[in-house]
């Protein structure tokens, strides 16, 4: 980045973490640039947007002419794309690391590569394929699609056997398309994630592990740094590092982890920052926003080290009243300037503490205000015991 002249980002999608991205982009001096097919994508609420679709190559172009680097704000915008970009401007993270996240049969068989372990797997492309994945791996299974699958969308838990049929019915059109999976159901402990970032010169951190809660496959809460897993810590980030090492990879990603036995199994990666991230931008000294922008820029990482705790509640279709936020301490809230709609993430609210016992409180207070009791129940849980 020369002295005297604003660096240009471009971000390809438009919405809530590109939004965050363009706000983390500011205070270092670093203008934004947004393409997303929606006029109302709410990142051009706080940057300029050009409204395009994938294959617009004619604005595309244009959007590579304006800015230094190009990254993404979600898995599913068509590696071709990338690549064609990458043709004309950088492009970080690689075509090829979103390309190996965007199919899940080549991501489950990177994890197993990088010696971790996953639940067992099968390609199904047919419903005989199907018969005999089910025969191999057993029910309960879970069936998915391997491309354009995200929060829970194109899955379908079988039980048993017979319910191959409904399955098949549900999902059996995009066999062709897209291709499958079938999936052994995993009976977890918990679910964690581990945030890490790697720079154009190689350098790698990672924040805390983060444990997530979910609903109906989308992210409801998440703590952080998440309690009683000291012992697994060294063992996810030196995971996260083989498989950013692998892929070369630049950027913030996130790896979705299962624990079972005290084992760690791998469950998805996300190539950008990450729902259960948020609580970086107040609970860590350096926030996954603001440490990607400085990874594709090729500036030097920030620190990822927690300041204390932090919950995160993610509001999902819509926004309750903000008041008991904006009253407590150490308390934020974000609103993503979105449309309600059902299953839509419209906003967050982070809460910070020094300690358990303070988060607990807080935790408790604020669930009982929203409503939210038993949203943060199992939260509070985990916490007391640290107390």
């Amino acid at each position: 980045m020369s002295v005297g002249r604003q660096p240009v980002l471009g971000i390809l999608g438009g919405g809530q973490l590109a939004r965050m991205l363009a706000l983390a982009a500011a205070p270092l001096g670093v203008q934004v640039r947004v393409v997303d097919s929606a006029a109302d994508a709410c990142a051009g609420q706080v940057a300029p947007l050009r409204v395009a679709d994938w294959t617009d190559y004619t604005a595309l172009d244009a959007f590579a002419a304006e800015v230094d680097v190009v990254t993404f704000d979600f898995e599913n915008v068509p590696a071709a794309t990338a690549r064609w970009l990458a043709e004309r401007t950088r492009v970080f993270p690689n075509p090829r690391a979103l390309a190996v996240a965007q199919d899940r049969l080549a991501e489950k068989t990177l994890f197993r590569e990088c010696g971790l372990q996953t639940p067992p797997f099968m390609a199904v492309d047919s419903r005989d394929d199907l018969v005999r994945a089910l025969q191999a791996i057993g029910a309960p299974a879970i069936l998915k699609t391997r491309r354009l699958g995200y929060d829970g969308k194109g899955q379908f838990r079988l039980r048993q056997a017979a319910d191959a049929d409904a399955a098949w019915a549900a999902l059996g059109a995009q066999a062709a398309a897209h291709g499958l999976i079938l999936e052994a159901f995993v009976p977890f402990e918990r679910e964690l994630s581990v945030l890490a970032v790697r720079g154009r010169d190689g350098e790698f951190r990672s924040w805390p592990l983060t444990r997530n809660w979910h609903v109906d496959g989308v992210l409801s809460l998440s703590l952080a740094p998440a309690p009683d897993i000291d012992a697994l810590q060294p063992r996810a980030t030196a995971l996260a590092r083989t498989l950013a090492e692998r892929l070369d990879y630049v950027g913030v990603f996130a790896l979705e982890l299962f624990v079972m036995d005290g084992q760690l199994l791998g469950n998805e990666m996300a190539p950008r920052v990450h729902n259960s991230g948020h609580w970086t931008i107040e609970g860590a000294h350096t926030s996954q926003f603001e440490n990607h922008v400085r990874a594709v820029l090729g500036l030097t990482l920030g620190d990822t080290g927690a300041r204390g705790l932090s919950a995160m509640f993610n509001w999902i279709g819509e926004l309750p009243d903000p008041a008991p936020v904006l009253r407590a301490v150490d308390a934020h809230w974000h609103d993503y300037g979105k449309q309600a709609r059902a299953g839509r993430k419209v906003g967050h609210a982070t809460l910070c503490a020094p300690d358990a016992a303070q988060l607990v409180v807080q935790l408790t207070g604020m669930a009982t205000a929203l409503g939210r009791e038993e949203q943060a129940a199992p939260a509070a849980q985990a916490l007391a015991r640290l107390r």
